[in-house]
């Protein structure tokens, strides 16, 4: 979006709409029009966003080449931007401890499946966890998924770093760039279960796995006592 560029207001965006359906109410269409204004100005909330993250000032250098361990074998983080900039890491909660990776983790991870080739043309995507890599290579196939990459982070170093100083199994989200032959943090996912506004899961802005978003255009939302299972 061009910023120097002024800016309809919502409201007169909105009067534009010629979306009749059969059967509405004036009501509804009235109803709806304000509505569409409010999502006018959550698109331009979410470019805002967006923009301002662009425009962080440069991340901590990256000065340990952590080792993690794929399919093929040990490879370091330099490594993994193959011959990408951009490089992101989704960590998810499969430790040593855990019978099966989490249900959540697994919910996003099938809708990252999918777009792994398209992701591919712009940057580097991979998946991490804690287990030994023949469990995550074990539990990928489980699922028939095809596309992702998942390494292991045998030795914890980069989890202790990125995700969680005390190793805790928990999920993170973070992305670095390669610039000049430097590697440097560029953002991570920090809204945390402190952050949670009243009667809501911790929720990122906006929520990476698209179940959320389509359950938010039904009439019923987000069941507060339904999550994703690994099994139906």
């Amino acid at each position: 979006m061009n910023s120097h560029a002024p800016l309809i207001p919502a409201n007169e965006l909105a009067s534009r709409n010629n979306t009749r359906f059969p059967n509405e109410s004036r009501a509804y269409r009235e109803a709806r029009n304000a509505l569409l204004a409010d999502e006018i100005e959550l698109r331009r909330q979410i470019e805002h966003v967006a923009a301002k993250r662009r425009q962080l000032p440069p991340g901590g250098a990256v000065t340990t080449d952590y080792h993690f361990v794929g399919e093929a074998g040990p490879i370091s983080l330099s490594q993994l931007f193959g011959d990408k900039d951009t490089l992101v890491i989704y960590s998810y909660m499969f430790g040593p401890q855990r019978t099966n990776p989490c249900p959540m983790c697994t919910s996003l991870m099938a809708s990252l499946e999918g777009k792994q080739k398209d992701f591919e043309q712009n940057i580097a995507l991979i998946m991490v966890a804690r287990s030994p890599i023949e469990r995550l290579i074990e539990a990928r196939k489980a699922r028939g998924w095809t596309e992702l990459k998942v390494y292991s982070d045998t030795e914890g170093a980069y989890t202790r770093d990125y995700v969680s100083a005390e190793d805790a199994d928990v999920p993170g989200y973070a992305v670095f760039t390669k610039r000049d032959g430097t590697i440097r943090h560029f953002w991570s996912e920090e809204i945390g279960e402190d952050m949670a506004d009243p009667g809501q899961d911790p929720r990122g802005a906006p929520d990476i796995d698209p179940l959320w978003t389509i359950l938010d255009t039904t009439p019923t939302g987000r069941d507060p006592k339904w999550y994703p299972k690994l099994e139906y």
